[in-house]
């Protein structure tokens, strides 16, 4: 019987694998290989946007084996010697049924317990806070704090570090390698500051490349191996040795991480359909090839910069759901929401794609990714709480009843998604004296959360 292949197995196909260029890859091998298989399986214009909540299960599990299929006519190619990593079907077998099923992050009481889900499961997505958005030094602590004091929030992610002691940081340089372990002893800070000390972290953040990842991850005094590593890797179904360094540092210090790669709607798989398949090759490589404990099932449509509009749910929660009736793996797919802090319109995209993906399967999130993430302190505790209580609340609901739910909200949003409000920042959505939102940004919050109690998602009031 074949066995999962040892990392060391990994690194050595990324030097013998077959010979392919970055363009070849791009342009010619990976479309083609999405296309013929769309075609072979009959799935080609599945998408249907008015119908943005996929509720067909035999729809999903054919996506399931048209991107098994993928996978192992694929692989992933590394980018700095321009050679496939693939891995057989035995290897990809062995590799899925060794992938945990449930997983603890975090210590003691205040640990999670991430569980395999299946669509309209009642046992609630955990919700990690927020999506590593850059954040200054300044007020990092605060925001850091007030996200982890927030009780719905499961765990604890927060912002990017974009200086370390005032001194920006330097791409690829030891700046890099000093900012991982101070924000390391900030972010464990937070955690006890609110009483959490024990709450599991998705952390090494700051840093762009490896060096903020080696130098805090099992360090000592940094992050604990009970925190999850996040490893992002290059879209689409690739790997480089900056991602390998991360995963063999964690493998050699006996951590745990989640690893993932969005498929681009608009990109090298093409249309959602594609997109769909992409995406679940990708989940499913990782487990064999980066050997992560949790992650996949995530699709980014470029054509809008983010994931909101019809294509990009269908084919976010295709993708979710796909993998959650097919598998026993931790999923973690990410809503990618466009308007900012402030806005109705950001609670509103967030309670579309969160309630979506909690109905699907998925097992965790982390988010939000307030005005698309591209302004430094555009990110606040609150739109956090919101994704948290609405995945939590809309994990045991129909798919059917959530079509309708999105439905009703798309239109508030959709015809503003390439032109969004980007909001308003943190030091401007928070009184900075009390602590809390300012009345504006409480306002809409408790606007939207009564027009979600009315389309029927089951929140608390």
């Amino acid at each position: 019987m074949a066995n999962r292949p040892h990392i060391l197995e990994i690194l050595s196909r990324t030097q013998t694998g077959e010979y392919c260029t970055q363009k070849e890859w791009d342009t010619k091998r990976l479309p083609s290989t999405i296309r013929g298989i769309l075609k072979e399986h009959g799935l080609a214009g599945a998408c249907n946007p008015e119908e943005p909540v996929n509720t067909d299960g035999e729809l999903a599990d054919r996506f399931y084996e048209a991107g098994y299929a993928a996978a192992l006519e694929l692989g992933y190619l590394c980018t700095d010697t321009e050679r496939i990593v693939s891995v057989s079907q035995g290897e990809l077998d062995i590799a899925l049924k060794a992938a945990p099923a449930e997983l603890w992050v975090g210590e003691g009481k205040d640990a999670t317990l991430l569980k395999t889900r299946t669509p309209s499961d009642p046992y609630p997505m955990k919700a990690a806070g927020a999506l590593a958005l850059a954040v200054s030094e300044a007020v990092f602590p605060a925001m850091t704090y007030l996200i982890a004091r927030e009780p719905e929030i499961d765990l604890l992610c927060a912002g990017s570090l974009i200086s370390v002691r005032g001194q920006e940081v330097l791409s690829g340089t030891p700046f890099e390698t000093l900012v991982g372990y101070e924000h390391a002893i900030m972010h464990k800070e937070a955690r006890r500051a609110a009483g959490r000390p024990g709450m599991g972290g998705v952390v090494a953040t700051s840093a762009v490349t490896e060096y903020g990842h080696l130098g805090s991850y099992g360090a000592s005094g940094g992050y604990s191996t009970n925190d999850l590593a996040l490893i992002l890797f290059p879209a689409e179904l690739k790997t480089d040795y900056r991602i390998l360094h991360k995963v063999v540092h964690t493998h050699n210090v006996g951590g745990m991480m989640k690893a993932d790669s969005p498929a681009m709607i608009g990109g090298m798989s093409g249309p959602p359909e594609g997109a769909v398949v992409s995406s679940v090759a990708c989940a499913l490589l990782s487990y064999a090839i980066l050997q992560n404990q949790a992650g996949g099932g995530n699709v980014y449509d470029v054509r809008y910069l983010g994931n909101v509009n019809r294509e990009g749910l269908w084919a976010l929660g295709v993708a979710t759901q796909a993998l959650a009736r097919n598998t026993h793996l931790l999923i973690h797919p990410v809503v990618n929401q466009v308007s900012g802090p402030g806005t109705e319109n950001l609670l509103r995209e967030t309670a579309a794609g969160v309630a979506m993906i909690a109905a699907s399967g998925a097992s965790f999130t982390t988010g939000p990714r307030s005005a698309g993430g591209k302004l430094t302190d555009y990110l606040t505790p609150l739109e956090c709480r919101w994704l948290a209580e609405v995945g939590h609340a809309a994990s045991g609901m129909d798919l059917g009843h959530v079509n309708e739910v999105v439905k009703a909200l798309l239109p508030h949003y959709e015809d503003s998604i390439k032109t969004p409000d980007l909001g308003i920042p943190f030091q401007r959505a928070y009184d900075m004296e009390t602590s809390q939102p300012i009345a504006e940004w409480e306002a809409a919050y408790h606007k939207v959360k009564d027009q979600c109690l009315d389309l029927g998602i089951p929140l608390h009031r």
